[in-house]
């Protein structure tokens, strides 16, 4: 007695998304066939005995559907980065905005500086000439 090999037809498509589904059903209900009570893509590839990587390839439905079970829905991870990266955005703009102002202003005072400093250095140079009086407290003192 030889043991003869059985061929079987490959299963389409169709068949292997049903038993994916079927298998996300059996372990939210508790009634796996492996260990396992949590849906994850491990968990729902070993009860349907295909590989992660068939779920993730060639059935996108179901792959959703386990990171929607997991909540972690790729939409709405999608949708929340998308809204972080505006708000950041926004902030990155105001606060180019902002930057840009704060240079204007510095670049006046720096203007009236440079012209107080050289005002003081002209009323410096009056005030050691010969020729200038002094009035007020200060000519006391001297």
């Amino acid at each position: 007695m030889s043991m003869q090999r059985i061929r079987t037809q490959p299963k389409t498509g169709e068949v292997r998304e049903r038993e994916l589904r079927l298998a996300i059903v059996r372990i939210q209900r508790g009634r796996t066939n492996v260990p396992g009570d949590k849906v994850t893509f491990v968990a729902v590839a070993r009860e349907a005995r295909v590989s992660t990587a068939l779920i993730h390839n060639c059935h996108p439905q179901i792959a959703g559907l386990i990171r929607e079970i997991q909540g972690r829905s790729s939409r709405a991870q999608g949708d929340s980065k998308r809204q972080e990266l505006m708000d950041e955005r926004r902030k990155c703009r105001e606060l180019r905005e902002e930057n840009q102002e704060l240079r204007a202003k510095v670049a006046a005072l720096a203007s009236i500086n440079e012209v107080l400093l050289a005002d003081n250095s002209r009323l410096t140079a009056l005030l050691s000439a010969e020729q200038v009086l002094r009035f007020g407290p200060r000519a006391l003192r001297s």
